[in-house]
């Protein structure tokens, strides 16, 4: 005999963590699991809240902290710096950034090419700044073909070399 009872519909891969994130930027500042579990109805179970705010918690998109007993949380960031975030990781596991930056951009429609020219045009904000400093000098230590006379910032700040 078959079993004729119908399966609750599949979620879409992500569908629970857009929910969860929606509803904590609901909350009127830290929520806890039960808030959220509440918030989203529909008959989820608690260690399910759990299972996917721990998986947001190492993705980076939300923050924790201890209230009372249990954990509160937070959304780190909004649903953009989100997007972002996945766009970074998915660029660092590839071995060719440029190669895939490249394709990305020429993959791009007219409009968001302009976009993307005119966001790369303004300035950059200062821990961008340092960020990029610091990867150039990674890059520097890494590659033995450097300009070996290029002062260190150690010589550039005393005035030697």
């Amino acid at each position: 005999m078959t079993d004729h009872r119908r399966r609750p519909r599949r979620r879409g891969q992500g569908e629970l963590e857009a929910l969860v994130l929606s509803a904590l930027r609901e909350a009127d500042g830290p929520a806890t699991a039960g808030w959220v579990q509440e918030r989203l109805g529909g008959g989820l179970a608690y260690t399910t809240v759990i299972t996917i705010l721990t998986r947001l918690l190492a993705k980076g998109a939300v923050t924790r902290e201890r209230g009372g007993r249990s954990f509160v949380w937070l959304p780190a960031s909004d649903e953009a710096g989100l997007a972002a975030h996945r766009m970074r990781r998915v660029l660092d596991a590839e071995r060719d950034r440029e190669a895939v930056l490249a394709s990305f951009v020429t993959g791009l429609g007219p409009a968001d090419e302009r976009l993307l020219r005119e966001l790369l045009g303004q300035p950059r904000d200062e821990d961008e700044d340092e960020d990029e400093d610091e990867d150039e000098e990674a890059e520097a230590e890494a590659d033995p073909t450097a300009d070996a006379t290029a002062k260190t910032p150690a010589e550039t700040d005393t005035g030697e070399g």
